[in-house]
């Protein structure tokens, strides 16, 4: 269950990588590094460095995060526990299940940030409102706002 899951729920996960003369290969296969199929993918690019983006959880969808250009920190609550996880390698990747608030923050120049999400884009998903996290996270009955990614 959503409610459930907690930040240490959210997982950094070695990609792997395959070596040659002249760089570096990795492979994301659905449902072999992470517990989800791919629905959707998005990049987050030309983020001015040290800004913010996301600020919200979703109700369903799980994303797993890649730093494919770049570093960029992700913010996670649960409501409960807060924690940090810096991600600076194209083939690392952190796991955000559903009913976590997460924020990316401190991009570096020129980042790129790769989404992998297990959900097409439905905006009824997102909790873009803190407190309405806090009383989803609680059991309350929430009414969810909606708004630009």
């Amino acid at each position: 269950m959503t409610k459930n899951l907690n930040v240490f729920d959210c997982s950094v996960i070695d990609l792997g990588k395959v070596g040659f003369d002249k760089g570096h290969l990795t492979i994301v296969e659905n449902e072999s590094h992470f517990p989800f199929a791919v629905k959707r993918v998005f990049y987050l690019y030309d983020i001015v460095g040290g800004e913010s983006r996301g600020a919200h959880a979703h109700k369903e969808c799980h994303q797993f995060l890649i730093a494919a250009s770049g570093s960029f920190e992700i913010s996670l609550d649960d409501g409960k526990f807060k924690r940090q996880v810096f991600i600076n390698r194209p083939d690392m990747g952190l796991h955000i299940p559903p009913g976590i608030w997460a924020s990316e923050m401190n991009f570096s120049s020129g980042a790129i940030c790769l989404v992998l999400a297990s959900h097409s884009y439905d905006e009824n998903d997102y909790i873009r409102d803190y407190q309405v996290f806090l009383n989803f996270r609680n059991g309350s009955n929430p009414s969810f706002g909606g708004g630009p990614i």
